[in-house]
């Protein structure tokens, strides 16, 4: 069953039955169509923790906007405040300061009723699944659904769609133990779309999995976002994890935003040492080998200048033929590669130019024509 039908048959199990339907003094989550497109908006917001050694200041001051349908990450070190703003957004956590506004209504203002309406609508996935041992995999989806009030039929159509949608359906009477860790993620992304959300949390989604595993659950999670429309925001320390799914990342530094943007423009071109130590075990360094034959000055008539050409996004694929022309001499490939985030080119080229009449600041300055960032890493002998 497609994601689609699996919408339809959302809508069709709960609008038939006015028993089910939203509380008639809960208050529309949009109020005023001209804030649709941002869907949540954090105005100077700030958590404040009070412990036996004194306040704990989680949250500073953050000032940021999602937009509805699409992937928002959050990024930073551990103790950052990534789970605190994440957990603000269906109240989890109650904010000390400033405003947290979804579709245009203040969380700190709803009600009893109106906040269980917006935790129905923000589905919520959690790095070590939090299944029921005792409960098998239809049990466990089923449950909010069943403690909501919703008939026995709709819960099993409803939960065989669901399975249906993230791979599961012949998994409906396992028990989790009888699962894999990728198994168990799928069943807790199912639970979390029972109520048919609007804003889908993921808290360290991916942390527990092996690689080829996240990449499927990835997958999994950027089609639902397709499919469903659904706004995503995760919190993650793995960048790989945001470079292949997420449109726009926030960093964190010690509870203040110090960077945001595009990915590929926070990754292209990273402004903050925070952002750039999160990044470094993403970046490739020189091979030992190539290490080793590098010298500060050419030590022999015709040794090669190796330049390092640095790509964060702002142009076109590297030219290497039109390179060449400009460097005046042979162009060879030492180390390096490109890769694309969000349709732009990203990476660094280690080159050895040969045979050439510039200088060093010479090559610089032709190189600065091609690549966004250059630097001579000095010499290797060509012979």
């Amino acid at each position: 069953m497609s994601a689609a039908a699996v919408r339809i048959l959302a809508h069709q199990t709960f609008s038939s039955h006015p028993q089910h339907s939203e509380p008639e003094s809960a208050t529309p989550l949009c109020p005023d169509p001209t804030l649709a497109k941002v869907q949540l908006r954090f105005e100077g917001l700030g958590k404040t923790y009070l412990s036996a050694q004194g306040p704990v200041h989680a949250l500073h001051a953050i000032d940021l906007e999602i937009r509805r349908g699409e992937i928002f990450g959050i990024i930073g070190h551990s103790g950052a405040g990534k789970s605190s703003l994440l957990r603000t957004i269906n109240r989890l956590e109650q904010a000390t300061e400033g405003r947290l506004l979804i579709d245009g209504q203040n969380v700190a203002d709803l009600d009893e009723a109106q906040l269980v309406t917006l935790r129905r609508r923000t589905g919520m996935i959690f790095q070590h699944f939090n299944l029921m041992s005792a409960k098998t995999v239809r049990e466990n989806i089923e449950l909010p659904l069943k403690v909501a009030g919703v008939p026995r039929s709709q819960r099993r159509r409803k939960v065989d769609a669901l399975l249906a949608l993230v791979g599961l359906y012949g998994k409906s009477e396992a028990y989790p133990a009888q699962l894999s860790g990728g198994q168990k993620q799928r069943v807790g992304i199912a639970r979390a779309l029972v109520h048919d959300p609007e804003i889908l949390l993921c808290d360290e989604a991916t942390s527990a999995l092996d690689p080829e595993t996240t990449q499927a659950i990835l997958r999994l999670l950027r089609e639902i976002n397709q499919q469903l429309g659904l706004t995503i925001v995760l919190i993650t320390h793995e960048m790989a994890v945001i470079r292949e799914i997420c449109d726009r990342v926030v960093v964190l530094d010690k509870g203040r935003m110090v960077e945001q943007g595009n990915v590929w423009e926070v990754f292209g071109n990273p402004q903050q040492a925070t952002t750039r130590s999160l990044l470094a075990p993403l970046q490739h360094k020189l091979p030992a080998d190539l290490l080793a034959r590098l010298n500060p000055q050419g030590q022999w008539p015709g040794d090669a200048t190796v330049l390092a050409l640095y790509f964060s996004g702002q142009r076109r694929e590297p030219d290497l033929a039109a390179l060449g022309s400009s460097l005046s001499g042979r162009v060879r490939l030492l180390d390096g590669g490109i890769e694309r985030i969000q349709g732009h080119a990203l990476g660094r080229l280690v080159v050895a130019v040969e045979a050439t009449p510039l200088t060093p600041p010479e090559l610089l300055n032709k190189a600065h024509q091609w690549a966004d960032r250059a630097e001579v890493l000095g010499h290797v002998a060509t012979r």
